[in-house]
């Protein structure tokens, strides 16, 4: 068995994780290749125009492209010539049938399956390194040895990134986790697995399971990251109803050392490819197990965080004495966090829905996702997006602070309160400016839970 490795899928996880797979492994060949021309043709772009943006991406790719690094739609030749097979398609929400709103949509998966064992000419390692549903390396398994001429082991490795750290998560991870089958020939793959990230990784944070805890692990640990995010911003909720402060709440909470400080920040609520998609899976899972508590548990989840959307608006909408119709409104921020340019499930795209509602004149500014926000809003009239965000500030009686970009902070907020309209409002959804000294200014401030 050689060492080059092969990762179907050009996206989020396939393009940094193998970058940094072949900047650790510099004696392996590792390729990436994808369907998308235009997509792959951006990851070979000489002036290196990513398709996505993660700090330090750039840096990374730069050292190792064209090394023992490269991107190509020729899936065909790269499966015949790695025996290691990452697999890393898009796995969203399946929309129609069964399961629809709720079940993981696999049908590219599946294709993918069939391919790999079209093109393969031996055996081979084939890694999930999508979010599947539990027991989906069984399907996967069925499909590649059904009648095979090789001997496909299907391993799940599931990745633990978060959008804007992934470089550094990839660099400096918590933990390693690889599923494998409890035989020989599972255990040896899982051996050739370990030994791709043992590069760098102390072996102490490379753990080992059978396939199905590892594919739960992934729905069950972001489920409990969404669950945080959800929990905190219920207790806003009552901060801004009794008078208490919930970052001083979340303060005191997070010094428990039984919870701990992490996802204790209220905000608009979470986004991005994961959290949605999981903990809808996790419902979709219980569900057809019979365990209708716990899914109801998990929907509750979800029904909060788009809850805490829908309660910014009405909170704008009271502070605006009760009518936002011809209103303007600068959103600055679109991507769901800062440092991506990810609009995935972001906060952002569902409050500027529920504002056009309204009928509120829009305009929207981002450093990185202004792209993907013409693109998601592109349904709505009279949206205008700006890259400069002085200008969409220009005569907007509000600004909403949606995204913690460093950026924003730093900004002339003496400038933007001259160019809006008066009284000036400035909701920060994020609670990362300084409320004291923008009411210095002149605006009126609302924080999330104060």
């Amino acid at each position: 068995m050689n060492k080059d490795i092969v990762c179907i899928g050009a996206g989020y996880i396939g393009g940094p994780t193998m970058a940094v797979i072949a900047k650790m492994n510099p004696d392996r060949r590792v390729v990436v290749v994808d369907i998308d021309e235009r997509r792959i043709a951006a990851w070979n772009s000489p002036d290196f125009a990513l398709p996505i943006y993660e700090p330090g991406l750039v840096e990374v790719v730069r050292e190792v492209r064209g090394r023992n690094l490269f991107f190509s739609t020729d899936i065909k030749a790269a499966v015949k010539e790695c025996d290691i097979v990452f697999v890393g398609v898009n796995t969203p929400t399946k929309m129609f049938g069964r399961g629809a709103g709720r079940a993981s949509d696999l049908q590219y998966w599946e294709a993918t399956a069939r391919e790999i064992k079209e093109w393969a000419d031996g055996d081979k390692i084939v890694i999930e390194k999508s979010t599947l549903p539990v027991r989906t390396a069984a399907a996967m398994e069925a499909i590649l040895n059904h009648d095979a001429r090789y001997r496909f082991t299907v391993l799940s490795n599931p990745e633990f990134l978060a959008e804007g750290t992934a470089v550094r998560d990839l660099l400096e991870p918590d933990r390693v986790l690889i599923g494998g089958p409890q035989d020989e020939a599972g255990r040896a793959a899982v051996a050739e697995a370990v030994e791709i990230y043992a590069s760098w990784v102390p072996r102490e944070r490379i753990l080992t399971t059978n396939v199905w805890s590892a594919e739960l692990t992934k729905l069950a640990a972001n489920a409990f990251l969404a669950q945080r995010v959800s929990s905190i911003n219920a207790i806003a909720g009552l901060c801004e109803a009794t008078g208490a402060d919930v970052d001083e709440v979340a303060r005191v909470i997070g010094a428990d050392r039984r919870i701990g400080p992490k996802f204790l920040k209220a905000g608009p609520g979470f986004g991005g490819s994961c959290f949605k998609k999981d903990v809808l899976n996790l419902v979709y899972l219980c569900e057809s197990f019979g365990l209708h508590t716990a899914a109801e548990y998990w929907s509750g989840v979800i029904r909060m965080n788009e809850h805490q959307q829908e309660r910014i608006v009405s909170r704008l909408f009271r502070e605006m004495f009760n009518t936002l119709a011809n209103r303007k409104i600068a959103l600055f921020g679109f991507a769901f966090k800062a440092d991506t340019g990810d609009t995935r499930e972001t906060p952002a795209g569902a409050v500027a829905r529920l504002l056009a509602a309204e009928h509120v004149r829009l305009a929207v500014t981002d450093p990185k996702a202004l792209g993907n926000a013409r693109r998601d809003l592109a349904d709505l009239d009279g949206v205008v997006f700006e890259e400069d965000e002085y200008k969409a500030a220009e005569g907007a009686d509000a600004v909403v602070l949606m995204t913690d970009w460093g950026r924003y902070p730093a900004l002339d907020w003496r400038r933007i309160y001259g160019v809006m309209r008066k009284p000036a409002l400035v909701y920060d959804t994020r609670n990362c400016l300084d409320a004291a000294a923008l009411r210095e200014i002149g605006f009126r401030v609302l924080n999330v839970g104060k």
